[in-house]
């Protein structure tokens, strides 16, 4: 059993919603996110999800692509981000960590350090779930056996606009939680409506038996609140690289943290 697993079959047995905070690694400081990460956890942070810097992040909107650009002009790539997880781990071996990112990051490591790499050298740092955006689910069985010969989940987007053929296709492959993107558009973009995601739960559920987290679009306590009534975790990345990237160095967590606190309190009320 994954942590992932471990920890949602935990929280279910609580009566209690997953909150999942997503931070770009190396964002806005090279040698944070570590820091960021305990103090996240320490806020109530379930599990977390850490953006793999890219180029040509398609499914990303202006806040979190800005976010990437300057992680990356600070020389963060894959192998930077698996050491951010080792030194993570060194304090915490309990709070599932999850790489989101694209195609492109993982295949190059591959090329770079030899085939099928990046799965090794990912458990071994101690990471737990990989939500690879442009991975199709047609496509990735081979790989989603190879990650849970390693004790991680291969987590994939669902959509407002996707067809209950997708949703099976996900369902055989994926596996920890599906993510449901809650708009139709990038990250941070339009008015959460809350109403269509409950109409659309069930329909997910109706394929998929992992639980569902739901993202984009979550901003404050209030809308984390009405989300975490209906879906298993709530999602949040945008408000919070938002929050942090004017700070100075040492208000980053603090302010992380102060936000996500609020979060979790209106999650448990």
């Amino acid at each position: 059993m994954s942590r992932i697993t471990r920890t949602f079959t935990a929280l279910k047995a609580q009566g209690r919603k997953a909150l999942i905070p997503y931070v770009t690694a190396g964002f806005p400081f090279a040698d944070i996110t570590p820091e960021l990460m305990h103090g996240m956890v320490a806020a109530g942070a379930d599990v977390i999800e850490l953006g793999v810097p890219f180029s040509d992040p398609s499914a990303d909107g202006p806040v979190i692509q800005k976010s990437g650009e300057k992680a990356l002009a600070l020389g963060i790539g894959m192998a930077q981000v698996l050491e951010m997880v080792r030194v993570f781990r060194q304090k915490d071996t309990a709070t599932p960590v999850v790489l989101m990112g694209y195609a492109n990051p993982v295949e190059r490591y591959n090329l770079k350090h030899g085939a099928d790499r990046f799965i090794v050298d990912a458990s071994q740092a101690g990471v737990d779930g990989v939500l690879i955006v442009d991975y199709p689910p047609e496509e990735c069985e081979h790989f989603a056996a190879q990650l849970r010969a390693h004790d991680m989940d291969l987590i994939f987007l669902l959509a407002p606009t996707s067809t209950d053929q997708r949703m099976a296709q996900v369902a055989r492959v994926a596996s920890g939680y599906v993510y449901y993107v809650s708009l139709a558009g990038v990250t941070g973009a339009g008015n959460l409506d809350t109403g269509a995601v409950a109409t659309m739960l069930p329909r997910i559920r109706a394929h998929v038996t992992v639980p569902v987290g739901v993202g984009f679009g979550i901003r404050d306590a209030a809308t984390a609140r009405a989300i975490g009534a209906v879906a298993d975790a709530v999602v949040i990345g945008s408000k919070i690289i938002q929050l942090i990237e004017a700070q100075p160095r040492g208000e980053v967590v603090a302010t992380a943290s102060g936000f996500l606190r609020e979060i979790r309190a209106a999650l448990d009320a």
